[in-house]
């Protein structure tokens, strides 16, 4: 058995949760993808995207946290993130670990909220 001697470079602590997210290239190759996060802390994001990115990418990342997580309505969350390390393992996503470099959050559609309303007061 082989052991990784090689330190632990997080500094905040990861949480395993598959989020929907939505990519979006900031360059100038222009691409919308929409993938799943597979971990999250508060300075990165590990997720899957079917295209190759370069290291120091800077994408923008769209996620929601559902009900589940937040104890209330779901929470939708932008950021702008560097990529720091692609995973090209032997399938046929390229892992992207990404740093969280500013993030916002965003309005609930009022649309949505409107007939969510309607549907709690049935």
């Amino acid at each position: 058995m082989l052991l990784d001697s090689s330190p632990e470079r997080r500094a905040t602590r990861r949480f395993d949760m598959r989020l929907p997210a939505t990519v979006k290239s900031t360059d100038t190759t222009l691409y919308e993808l929409r993938t799943e996060t597979q971990n999250v802390s508060a300075r990165g994001v590990f997720f899957y995207l079917d295209r190759h990115v370069e290291p120091g990418a800077h994408l923008e990342v769209t996620l929601t946290f559902p009900p589940h997580i937040t104890l209330a309505d779901p929470v939708r969350i932008r950021f702008l993130a560097r990529v720091l390390r692609i995973d090209t393992a032997p399938i046929s996503r390229v892992g992207v670990a990404a740093f969280i470099e500013e993030y916002e959050f965003l309005r609930s559609n009022p649309a949505t909220n409107q007939l969510s309303d309607l549907e709690n007061s049935n």
